[in-house]
C-alpha cells in the first residue's frame, strides 16, 4: 500500500529538511563571515607588500599612505560605528521577534539577537575607554 507524502516517511522526511535548514543558515553565515575575514586580511596583507616593496626600492613613503596604516593597526576609531551596528542588528532581530507572535520564534529570535547586543555594548565600551589623539 502505497500512502504518498502523507504517510509515515513523508513525515520522517519533513523532519530531516526542517533539520537541514538551521544547519544550512549556520553555515552560511560561517561562510560569509569566513569571506570577509579572508578579504580583510588580504587588504592588509597587500598594503603590507606594497610599503616592503617601495622601501626595498628606496622610495619615500607618503604621509597619507603612513596614515593609512597606522589607520589600519589602530581599529578603535571604527569601534564606535561597530558598536552602533551591532546594537541595532540585535534590537531589530529582538524587534523581529516580538512581531511574528508566534511562541516557538519569540525567544529563539530574542536570544539570537542578544548576542550582537552584547557584542555592541562592548564594543561601545571599548571606543568609550579607548585613547583617542
Amino acid at each position: 500500500m502505497n500512502r504518498g507524502l502523507s504517510g509515515r516517511k513523508g513525515h520522517r522526511m519533513e523532519g530531516v529538511i526542517a533539520l537541514f535548514i538551521p544547519i544550512a543558515l549556520f553555515i552560511a553565515v560561517t561562510i560569509v563571515i569566513c569571506i570577509f575575514f579572508y578579504f580583510r586580511y588580504r587588504n592588509a596583507a597587500e598594503i603590507q607588500r606594497t610599503a616592503r616593496t617601495a622601501i626595498e626600492q628606496g622610495q619615500e613613503l607618503s604621509p597619507e599612505f603612513l596614515s593609512t596604516l597606522s589607520e589600519q593597526a589602530r581599529p578603535g576609531s571604527s569601534d564606535l560605528r561597530r558598536g552602533v551596528i551591532a546594537i541595532a542588528i540585535g534590537l531589530g532581530l529582538a524587534a523581529f521577534g516580538l512581531l511574528v507572535g508566534e511562541d516557538d520564534a519569540t525567544q529563539p529570535l530574542l536570544a539570537i539577537g542578544s548576542l550582537p547586543l552584547i557584542i555592541g555594548v562592548a564594543y561601545l565600551g571599548l571606543w568609550k575607554f579607548s585613547p583617542r589623539e
